[in-house]
């Protein structure tokens, strides 16, 4: 028999305190009388028609949804309960709002039409723009993107294939866009069409907890793109994909990244850059903790061989597991992927100051740094410390041409070219 709770220690209450709790009640009575107010704020997707069978298209449903916590002057909320929903065509939730707050709950999953078309020009399915305070937390999203990359694999037919990121844009799942104070978490994207997630022109994004899957053979679907963005934090996203797992584009400033699990996939890149002539560059990135299991690439800095005014610096890489990764570490200054239209320049992005430290694990090719940096901007003070690859149980080797720096501490990876010291 459980013991009888302790009596309280607390005095009864007095005069004073009863009176205080009574001119509360009757100064402030409608927190108790209209408990209905309080949940004005609270908007629910069934309620403005939506149907979670899976067929009826419900995209006005979350439009109109959308529009009332937009419109609302509090703090405000929507929820989509239980069930699959099919969001038919490309949809865009606007700002500003007039309030700072708005969180999204999906307990449900988001389909796609079958038929690869259905985004059209948009380039997008869900793209929140100019929006801020806004939070997503949880929700499956399956774009059925294998029906579209069915198509490509048989070049007889004539398949949409979605706008090229060298220009900046792409056909993404979604799309944040000149927007601030955004958070996600426990959000699941499956099946891209093209990107999973693209951050553009973005101020303070947090993303934390998402999985993000499609094929190892699906073109072109980057798990998280970053682009023209300023504080952005990655936390502990679980990335299987069939480019790269995260890319960060120019403009891109204060990035950290963290507790990344990445296979298969084209591992985390920075770049393509060097696209326009004046672009900006990609400053202060940290990537930490990171898995990379039968990846092409783990660390890859790229950039097209052009003139440009674009530049990386200060980027650390560290605490990374490699297993059996092509390339583990590779800076590529000549990068043309389809090796047709090269232009063959020299690349002007100056990359400077990166570091690379406790790199464990195995290549899957002999030489596993490459530094192919440019000749007429020679990469600077690129930091080895404690790297430690191995290529079919026997030390690696590395390439480097117009690259400098220093390895620090055991490496068993050294270009030639770097100084050696002992770790302080």
């Amino acid at each position: 028999m459980p013991n009888p709770p302790p009596p309280s220690s607390s005095p009864p209450p007095t005069s004073l305190s009863l009176l205080i709790t009574f001119s509360f009640l009757f100064l402030f009575p409608c927190s108790l009388v209209t408990p209905s107010l309080a949940k004005s704020t609270s908007y629910n997707v069934l309620d403005f028609g939506a149907i979670p069978d899976g067929t009826t298209d419900a995209t006005n449903a979350f439009l109109s949804a959308w529009d009332k916590a937009c419109a609302s002057p509090k703090p405000s909320s929507i929820h989509v309960p239980q069930g699959e929903f099919l969001i038919g065509r490309a949809v865009t939730f606007r700002g500003p709002c007039s309030n700072n707050a708005i969180s999204i709950t999906i307990r449900a999953t988001l389909l796609a039409p079958s038929q690869y078309t259905f985004v059209g020009n948009a380039l997008h399915w869900f793209t929140f723009d100019q929006v801020k305070g806004v939070s997503i937390h949880g929700g499956e999203f399956d774009a059925r993107g294998s029906f579209l990359w069915n198509c490509k694999n048989k070049p007889s037919l004539n398949c949409p294939i979605g706008a090229a990121i060298q220009n900046y844009e792409s056909e993404e799942t979604l799309g944040l866009t000149n927007s601030e104070h955004i958070v996600i978490t426990g959000l699941t994207s499956l099946n891209s069409q093209l990107f999973h997630i693209l951050i553009n022109g973005c101020h303070n994004v947090k993303i934390h907890g998402v999985k993000l899957m499609a094929d190892g053979n699906s073109p072109n679907t980057d798990g998280i793109h970053v682009q023209f963005s300023t504080d952005i934090t990655i936390l502990k996203p679980r990335i299987r994909t069939g480019d790269d797992c995260i890319s960060v584009g120019p403009g891109s400033k204060n990035l950290w990244i963290e507790d990344v699990a990445c296979g298969p996939g084209h591992g985390i890149s920075i770049g393509s850059l060097g696209w326009d002539l004046d672009e900006p560059g990609v400053k202060n990135v940290t990537v930490i903790k990171t898995t990379f299991s039968k990846t092409q690439n783990g660390f890859r800095i790229k950039s097209w061989g052009r003139p440009t005014s674009g530049f990386v610096e200060d980027v650390h890489f560290e605490h990374a597991i490699m297993s059996y990764v092509q390339n583990p570490i590779l800076i590529d200054q000549n990068y043309c992927p389809y090796r047709t239209g090269c232009p063959s320049q020299a690349s002007g992005v100056k990359i400077s100051d990166v570091s690379y430290k406790d790199i464990h694990g195995t290549s899957a090719t002999l030489v596993a740094v490459k530094f192919d940096c440019s000749a007429e901007e020679p990469c600077e003070r690129i930091t080895m410390e404690d790297v430690k690859l191995f290529y079919k149980n026997q030390p690696p080797q590395a390439m480097c041409n117009h690259a400098g720096g220093t390895t620090i501490g055991v490496s068993f990876v050294v270009p030639p070219s770097f100084s050696t010291r002992n770790s302080s």
